[in-house]
C-alpha cells in the first residue's frame, strides 16, 4: 500500500458500525482516539494512517439467519 506516493510503512483501519460512526462529530472523536492508540503502538506518523469509516443500517448486517433489523 502507498500513502502519499511512498510506500514506507503505513496502515489503513477500517470501522464499520451500526449507529456508531455516521456524523462527523462522532467520527471527529473515534478518529483522535484511533490515532493516538495507532501512532504509539505502531510507531507511525499520522500522515501514515488512514482511517475509514462506514456507517452501516441494520438491514445491512446479516446474523443468526436473518439480519440485525429483526434481532
Amino acid at each position: 500500500m502507498a500513502v502519499g506516493g511512498l510506500a514506507d510503512p503505513c496502515a489503513q483501519l477500517t470501522v464499520s458500525s451500526i449507529g456508531v460512526v455516521g456524523t462527523a462529530e462522532q467520527n471527529r472523536d473515534h478518529s483522535a482516539r484511533f490515532f493516538e492508540f495507532l501512532t504509539k503502538e505502531l510507531q507511525l506518523g499520522q500522515d501514515r494512517i488512514l482511517i475509514r469509516f462506514f456507517p452501516l443500517e441494520p438491514w445491512q448486517i446479516g446474523k443468526k439467519g436473518t439480519v440485525m433489523t429483526f434481532l
